[in-house]
């Protein structure tokens, strides 16, 4: 991949070189990157209080309630995993990370989880569930998102709430039907 983006670079330099226009481009390129720190900074702050929310949860043990209360549907999703505790524990936070919108902190449970099926046996289909949900990322607060769009001046950070539920609730069922047409065919 970093050969694709060496040769996009080197064919947009030499393009610019021959249009004359690489001062345009060197212009770009320092606005860009610029914007990207900045919108890095911005939104900092906000990915900080929702991953130490995230840790109050934890301690707290408000997560092992939410986890109790989503473990009929993650029992039924994933049922030889779920059997083992240790990636029960993983999953249950990893979903629960992802309802808050919080893909940065799911992605340490969503990881212990997949390393713990990749060691049980009979699990292989489960793991490319687990892959499915978290491309899916079923969300009910979309923090990051959020955070994005409050950084960039929206007035209404939250006014997005209806259609992200509606389409990851649909990217969620799509995926994981698409999965189970897949495990009957036996690919």
């Amino acid at each position: 991949m970093g050969f694709i983006w060496l040769g996009i670079a080197a064919f947009s330099l030499l393009f610019a070189a021959a249009n004359g226009s690489i001062d345009q481009v060197s212009n770009a390129v320092f606005e860009g990157a610029q914007a990207a720190v900045e919108l890095c900074i911005s939104i900092a702050g906000p990915l900080c209080l929702w991953s130490a929310l995230m840790e109050v949860m934890n301690e707290s043990g408000l997560s092992l309630l939410l986890s109790r209360l989503l473990s009929p549907f993650l029992r039924f999703i994933f049922p030889h995993s779920f059997a083992d505790r240790e990636c029960a524990e993983a999953l249950s936070s990893n979903f629960s990370a992802n309802l808050l919108g919080l893909g940065n902190a799911a992605t340490p449970a969503g990881l212990r989880a997949a390393k713990r099926m990749a060691s049980l046996p009979g699990c292989e289909n489960e793991l490319s569930r687990l892959v499915v949900m978290n491309s899916a990322s079923l969300q009910l607060i979309p923090a990051t998102v959020a955070a994005i769009r409050g950084s960039l001046g929206s007035a209404e950070s939250f006014d997005i709430l209806p259609c992200v539920w509606l389409t990851s609730v649909c990217a969620l069922a799509v995926g994981l039907i698409s999965a189970r047409i897949m495990e009957g065919r036996g690919h």
